[in-house]
């Protein structure tokens, strides 16, 4: 039986992103980052002393990955850029499709080093985005006709891959090689959640390999075992929650992003922490994120 934990957290930023979404850590400088991706707006956060800083950007930014030290790597609408952490500086990388009506979504470093990147049309067009893998600038299109393309995160040893087109509302699974990222096997469902209420959204697999999900439409953050069995759901107070994110010293917290798109003013009203980022209150066994590998 799924147990049902009420929040007893707290608001990390009360600004109101539209669609709040990609949060990552960098624990080289105790800095969380996450996207308001249609207000375009990448958000820094030190968590240490709770100083904000937020940078406007020229795309539609969805996901980031620490490079070095010195850079950051920036999926987003327009390709892959590289931005200098010192001055916000953006330079072209690498270029995924060329659909005009896409933008990117979710994605995650494979401890590999290499990136698994989705895209999506703008308006959630069926069918229109893919998930691809990036190893240095090697582009390998994963998996095609997904409509909204989410909950990409892979096991500590890197052998299992997990996604989900949140359309559809199937959990997947997929063996990988853990030295490249590349996928060994088809992927097969790890749970159907078709029929139940919330779509399944961002995602991050602990250090047990547990799988921590944000349950859009549901006020929450499902988690999963290896198996796919769901064994407990932590509550959100924004009810469209979107991406999760271990953040911490020992990476032993977890925020979680979340969004006001789509709502009306009434449903604005009956859901005023929309588009906030929280966190969850507790003590998780996380994982930092890898550097991407240029």
């Amino acid at each position: 039986m799924t147990e049902i934990h009420s929040f007893t957290g707290r608001t990390l930023c009360e600004t109101a992103s539209q669609l709040g979404e990609g949060p990552t850590y960098d624990p080289a400088t105790g800095k969380a980052y996450w996207f308001d991706i249609t207000g375009q707006m990448l958000h820094e956060l030190h968590l240490a002393t709770m100083t904000k800083a937020t940078h406007a950007l020229p795309f539609l930014g969805s996901v980031l990955a620490v490079v070095d030290p010195e850079r950051q790597l920036i999926v987003s609408d327009r390709g892959l850029f590289l931005r200098k952490v010192a001055d916000g500086a953006l330079s072209p990388y690498l270029t995924l499709e060329d659909k005009p009506q896409n933008r990117s979504n979710d994605g995650r470093v494979h401890p590999s080093g290499a990136l698994w990147a989705s895209t999506m049309g703008r308006t959630a067009e069926k069918h229109s985005g893919a998930i691809y893998h990036i190893a240095g600038t090697t582009v390998t299109k994963l998996f095609s006709n997904v409509t909204i393309p989410n909950g990409i995160c892979f096991s500590p040893d890197g052998s299992t891959g997990y996604f989900t087109d949140s359309h559809v509302n199937h959990l997947m699974r997929v063996a990988l090689d853990p030295k490249t990222g590349l996928p060994t096997g088809t992927p097969e469902v790890l749970s159907d959640e078709t029929g139940t209420p919330g779509d399944i959204d961002g995602a991050v697999c602990d250090a047990d390999g547990l799988i921590w999900n944000a349950r859009w439409g549901a006020n929450a953050v499902d988690v999963y075992t290896p198996d796919g069995t769901k064994i407990a759901r932590h509550l959100v107070p924004a009810s469209q929650a979107s991406c999760p994110a271990f953040i911490g010293d020992k990476a032993d917290r977890l925020m979680v992003t979340s969004a006001w798109q789509g709502l009306e003013a009434a449903g604005r009203l009956a859901d005023p922490h929309a588009g906030q980022t929280f966190e969850l209150g507790f003590a998780v066994k996380g994982r930092f994120e890898p550097a991407f590998t240029l």
